[in-house]
């Protein structure tokens, strides 16, 4: 659930539906990151409703989100994203709670640009069908092997600008569970301005550099994982500056 504070400020924006969003889908596209505290956030989105639609499904302007995440025994995933490996996936099951939709979902990190295929689903877990096992074998031979690792929830503001093919999403009230424990990042929102092409001329690219927010690779998962597995059974030391970086923001 969205707090108010954050329902109030999306009221000037115009709402758009999912069939309106179709012609932005960027399924293959250019993602650049940012992480900044709350308050900035609820500084920064009164500015952008002139220049983008907000979307709008079952009367909600935000998205109520759940992902579940699958790895390797060895954490394949996380470990090529440590080593920033040029060519890597992250497989996950995503609910979109709002319209009560899952998606099998497999997106690859390749050459800069995310590519991203999904397929439907309405289970919850590693019981994969025959047609989802053919559809994750397709990026990844080994898919009998996957495990779930650990689960997300957050709320997502999703905007799409009015003119271009450019959408803006902020991801708020982060939650990682495991099957015991629930850690929340307080304070954080994670923006991602999705384009085909990059574009510095972007509005919000212009106003994150104005404050000398600069982008951050920041992936959900991999923070979530560090969460949650000692340093023993994960490496992370490329992963410590970053996590610098977040503290700083969310203190």
């Amino acid at each position: 659930m969205l707090p108010e504070k954050f329902k109030a400020i999306t009221d000037p924006f115009n709402a758009i539906d999912l069939a309106e969003m179709d012609s932005v889908a960027l399924m293959n596209r250019i993602d650049t990151k940012y992480a900044i505290h709350e308050d900035t956030f609820l500084e920064i989105l009164p500015n952008l409703s002139a220049y983008y639609d907000i979307l709008e499904v079952g009367g909600l302007k935000y998205s109520a989100y759940e992902s579940l995440y699958f790895d390797s025994p060895r954490f394949e995933f996380f470990s090529d994203h440590h080593k920033k490996k040029n060519d890597r996936l992250k497989i996950r099951i995503r609910k979109y709670v709002n319209n009560n939709l899952s998606f099998l979902e497999v997106k690859r990190k390749r050459k800069g640009r995310t590519e991203k295929t999904r397929l439907k689903t309405e289970q919850w877990g590693t019981k994969f069908s025959p047609e989802e096992m053919t559809f994750l074998e397709s990026s990844y031979e080994d898919a009998k092997l996957l495990d779930s690792t650990i689960s997300n929830s957050f709320s997502r503001i999703t905007l799409v600008h009015k003119e271009k093919t450019e959408r803006l999403t902020f991801d708020l009230n982060i939650e990682f569970q495991d099957s015991s424990e629930t850690k929340s990042l307080t304070n954080l929102v994670i923006c991602e301005l999705k384009q085909g092409a990059t574009n510095r001329s972007s509005i919000f690219y212009q106003m994150t550099k104005k404050r000398l927010i600069r982008p951050l690779r920041v992936s959900k998962y991999c923070v979530g994982m560090m969460n949650f597995y000692s340093t023993l059974e994960l490496k992370q030391n490329r992963f410590k500056k970053k996590t610098r970086s977040l503290n700083k923001i969310i203190c």
